[in-house]
């Protein structure tokens, strides 16, 4: 007996779980790299105090290769969760329970990641941070993998499962626009309590009393779905009984999944290049202050939204490989556009040139944040439905794998390929943040700032020297080759994708269900 569909309103309370951890998720992304390695403030400006040592090795910074080695056991325990959420069986479902209890451990340990035990320089602290973060990853992927898994099973069409991807690509920007309040309520907080004498030291409980508000607000938005949606009403869902191993081999068995999830890996690698160089290249591209990041950020975020409802009405028109692929073209040109930006031919001003760029990264990002979870969606049914095996987490589990895995090796790849063009000594002062949206630049200060600073504050546990923003260097060519490169990851991608038999599968979708 076919189950009911999934109600409006309880559509809307599945969304709102996304709302929750893709706060979660964002605070980390726009903040964990900026709070553990702080810009230097310009002269007049409240300083942050440092946490932790800046450089790891090889010229990586600290926090790039703690956030590196966090995406990486992520990625690997996406697989066993999903395999264990099908698995699963309870009177409250296979997908749900798991929900419950990921939910409150991955808002708790999101906070702890930025509530260090010293407010200085400390070892302690890096083994903190690193810890905290593995379990926050841990128990999001508990959250998370299971979410995407109650797509196929809420969704019973393939029209249902494309509004459920809309609607969760919607909750999703949200989450981007809520985690960025941080500054926002840190300031308010700072204005109107007192939590110590050291201004840095206020700037720092400011700051972690703000993201503890913020993953409150999270941990409330991730259990709506839990106690809204009866999973055993509306989930036409069995208990996989298949082993790990050969769940995991039958998977990737799977033709379309496997060029699906290439691809996916291609323009994870991509976009994330795009991401992290934003920072590099407005300041060292079009010359223009970091703070003009936000701005291009909230603009691209409103385009996109504006799109959303065009892309579901053309998905269901032409298709969505398509659409999907059209949306790879647009950011193959904009890839490749990146190299000639900034440059004296160009007529633009620079701020027009950052709008431009914004605007229209907006139509790719709204097509490509809706529709590949309807596409996996449709490829886990068929799957499901020609061997009778239930496996939707471990399809949801293996695209993520491979998100990460682009995102790990495009941080490291951007690391490398911005120091082309510099020289050995500037090298030496590059900006270690090549990690996230905020790439903070930060020079030594020469021995003669030094005997200065020293002159005028005592370093101690209690106090924190505040070192003053240098002029840097930058590599201009190594951040201009960063927009091809990403290119070329854009265009094998692009080819990958292309193998995907749509018609196929959704023909063989309503063949088997009679429709």
């Amino acid at each position: 007996m076919r189950k009911p569909s999934l109600p409006f309103r309880k559509q809307m309370s599945y969304a709102i779980g996304q709302l929750g951890w893709s706060t979660l998720i964002n605070i980390i992304g726009l903040h964990q790299v900026y709070f553990y390695l702080p810009p230097a403030p310009k002269p007049g400006q409240e300083c942050f105090p440092d946490l932790i040592e800046k450089m790891a090795f090889w010229g990586l910074s600290t926090i790039g290769v703690v956030a590196a080695f966090g995406r990486l056991w992520d990625a690997f325990t996406d697989p066993i969760i999903a395999n264990s959420s099908d698995r699963f069986s309870s009177r409250f479902g296979r997908r749900i329970p798991f929900l419950f209890l990921g939910g409150l451990p991955a808002a708790v340990f999101c906070w702890l990641i930025f509530v260090p035990p010293h407010n200085f320089i400390s070892s302690t602290n890096l083994v903190w941070m690193t810890g905290c973060m593995l379990l926050f990853y841990l128990f999001l992927t508990v959250y998370v993998t299971p979410f995407f898994a109650l797509i196929p099973e809420l969704g019973h069409t393939p029209e249902e499962r494309l509004n459920l991807s809309t609607y969760i690509s919607v909750t999703y920007a949200l989450g981007i626009i809520v985690a960025s309040t941080e500054p926002m309520i840190a300031n308010v907080l700072k204005s109107n309590f007192v939590f110590d004498a050291d201004l840095s030291v206020q700037t720092l409980v400011s700051r972690q009393y703000a993201l503890g508000i913020l993953c409150v607000f999270a941990a409330i938005c991730m259990y709506f779905p839990v106690f809204t949606i009866h999973e055993k009403t509306y989930c036409e869902s069995e208990a996989s009984s298949v082993p790990f191993k050969e769940a995991i081999f039958l998977t990737f068995k799977n033709k379309n999944f496997l060029f699906f999830a290439l691809s996916d890996l291609c323009y994870f690698l991509a976009l994330t290049i795009l991401t992290t160089g934003i920072s590099y290249y407005v300041t060292v591209l079009l010359e223009l202050e970091r703070e003009f990041v936000t701005q291009l950020l909230t603009v691209m975020l409103l385009v996109s939204f504006a799109f959303y409802p065009v892309v579901n009405w053309i998905a269901r028109k032409i298709g969505k490989k398509k659409t999907v692929l059209f949306g790879f073209y647009v950011f193959l040109g904009l890839f490749l556009s990146i190299y000639f930006i900034g440059k004296d031919e160009l007529p633009l001003p620079p701020y027009i040139q950052g709008y431009l760029i914004v605007a229209v990264a907006a139509v790719p990002i709204a097509i490509l944040g809706i529709l590949p979870n309807a596409i996996l969606a449709d490829i886990a049914e068929l799957d499901s439905l020609k061997t009778g095996s239930k496996r939707e987490g471990l399809f949801y589990a293996g695209r993520t794998f491979m998100q990460k895995l682009g995102q790990t090796l495009a941080v490291l790849i951007f690391s490398s390929v911005i120091l082309l063009g510099l020289d050995r000594e500037t090298k030496k002062n590059v900006s270690p943040s090549v990690t996230g949206i905020i790439a903070p630049s930060v020079s030594e200060p020469k021995s003669e700032s030094e005997k200065n600073l020293k002159g005028e504050t005592k370093i101690s546990m209690e106090s924190t020297i505040c070192k003053v923003e240098e002029v840097e260097a930058g590599g201009e060519l190594g951040v201009r080759l960063t927009g091809p490169l990403a290119s070329a990851f854009c265009l094998l991608a692009i080819f990958l994708f292309g193998k995907y038999k749509e018609d196929e599968t959704l023909e063989e979708i309503a063949k088997i269900r009679g429709n």
